[in-house]
């Protein structure tokens, strides 16, 4: 029974994938990365119904889990080549970006703010067998400097700015990309780290949650 529900699994996640590409072009490797990832798991049980379709769901402490189609495109602007390593992600959620990014990257660091999420996402990783994700609780516009510099910088929460100290924690010659607050507008933007010089790209209207101070405790 579980290897014909894991089939079913698998055809549906398959299915996902082929529909983002439909709307965006995407890589074979986010494309395979997509369709390796268990959407379902990362959906609050009431939403499991709608856990298909190209849109953001509720979560629990009012976020919310982005929609498949988003995680797609920022997977996408990562220009994602077999030359990176480590990407570090700031704003968890739900973990399914960082699960989707785990099928791309060698090493994933994720930092979540809100401890009763990540408590939830740390199981959710164990239970899918996902190893190559390592999960910090904190105040995500610090970074984490110990395992610093990262090939990808990726933000999954708006920025009113990128800071500083996040800039210095991506390698000479990588890539960051952040939702980013311009006036009314959220936009996707890219960074590109050349020696002391970023040079920015803007690329697409978005909606995400902000990025909050602090930490919040269970």
């Amino acid at each position: 029974m579980s290897n014909m529900n894991d089939r079913v699994i698998g055809m549906k996640n398959s299915r996902l994938a082929d529909d983002i590409h439909a709307k965006f072009t995407i890589s074979d490797r986010v494309k395979d990365a997509i369709a390796k990832t268990n959407r379902e798991a990362f959906v609050p049980t009431g939403f499991k119904h709608n856990a298909y379709r190209l849109d953001a769901l509720p979560l629990s402490e009012q976020q919310w889990i982005s929609s498949p189609l988003t995680v797609a495109k920022m997977t996408e602007y990562l220009h994602c080549d077999n030359s990176v390593d480590s990407v570090l992600e700031i704003g968890c959620g739900s973990g399914y970006q960082a699960a989707v990014l785990s099928n791309i990257f060698r090493r994933v660091f994720t930092i979540e703010r809100i401890e009763s999420l990540m408590i939830e996402t740390k199981k959710r990783f164990r239970d899918l067998g996902i190893n190559n994700v390592h999960t910090r609780t904190d105040d995500g516009q610090n970074g984490w400097i110990q395992y610093a510099p990262y090939d990808r910088i990726i933000f999954s929460a708006t920025a009113k700015k990128v800071p500083q100290k996040i800039f210095d924690q991506l390698a000479d010659g990588g890539i960051l990309v952040a939702p980013v607050q311009k006036g009314s507008k959220e936009i996707i933007m890219r960074y590109f780290k050349r020696g002391d010089e970023i040079h920015e790209d803007e690329l697409d209207e978005c909606v995400f949650v902000p990025i909050l101070d602090g930490m919040q405790s269970k």
